[in-house]
């Protein structure tokens, strides 16, 4: 890939619309070429900025009440024999000085989403993706044998890759993915007639951090750090399996 197919590529990358092999084949270029690396740190140093600092926040019902309200009020004063200017344009009008003056007044006191819940948000597009289009494996295997060696030379990392058949969560594959802006590993087990997805990738973090448990559109989701790697667990079976899961990987 040369330097000036990788930058036009950039944008893209980081909104995470490339196909996975694209975007493997960018990112290996990237951390090869100088020129490239600058550019996506400052791309990524932007967007973490715009994430921090502008306000994210939804207008209040009684707003819209008031706008409508105030453009009754305006409209009944208007002349008959004087063209009068729609009503849905007084709305409008009222609606984006109300919400002017809102986000000046209140704008830096709303926060938006959190980097783990729009993480989570992911985390659940991936799961859901990889049931609808039957392709929860690249490599189908109940042997953690087979399955950690197909990761060599796919990702720069080696991720752990248990077989908890014994204890009722058997191993029957695993498949690349991508996930905050960068390949993972994603195991998948099985619990009687569910799939779990586990999602690994290295974190900086050095603290291991214990499961926490979370509801995301009806699945359960739980994440965790250990030794130096980042896990997101996600199915529809019981939050009680999903915990036992999480335990029996953090042995």
């Amino acid at each position: 890939m040369r330097c000036d197919e990788a930058q036009e590529l950039m944008s893209i990358y980081l909104d995470g619309e490339l196909d996975l092999m694209r975007n493997l084949e960018l990112e290996r270029h990237i951390k090869a070429c100088p020129d490239c690396e600058p550019v996506r740190e400052s791309a990524l140093q932007l967007r973490s900025a715009i994430r921090k600092e502008v306000p994210y926040f939804r207008a209040p019902r009684s707003l819209a009440d008031r706008i409508q309200g105030a453009a009754r009020q305006e409209s009944r004063q208007v002349a008959p024999r004087r063209p009068a200017m729609p009503y849905w344009q007084w709305i409008g009008a009222a609606a984006a000085v109300a919400l002017l003056l809102v986000t000046v007044k209140f704008g830096r006191n709303w926060i938006g989403p959190s980097h783990d819940q729009l993480l989570a948000q992911e985390i659940y597009d991936a799961h859901v993706r990889s049931l609808m289009v039957s392709h929860l494996t690249d490599v189908p295997s109940t042997d953690q044998h087979t399955v950690k060696p197909w990761f060599d030379g796919k990702l720069d990392f080696a991720p752990p890759v248990v077989d908890l058949a014994q204890e009722g969560f058997p191993l029957i594959g695993g498949r690349l993915d991508y996930l905050d802006n960068h390949a993972v590993a994603a195991m998948i087990y099985h619990r009687r007639l569910h799939y779990i997805n586990l999602f690994v990738w290295p974190t900086s973090d050095t603290q291991n951090r214990a499961p926490a448990l979370a509801v995301h559109e009806g699945y359960n989701i739980v994440h965790w750090t250990q030794g130096g790697m980042e896990f997101w667990a996600i199915s529809d079976v019981a939050a009680g399996d999903m915990q036992t899961f999480a335990g029996l990987l953090r042995k």
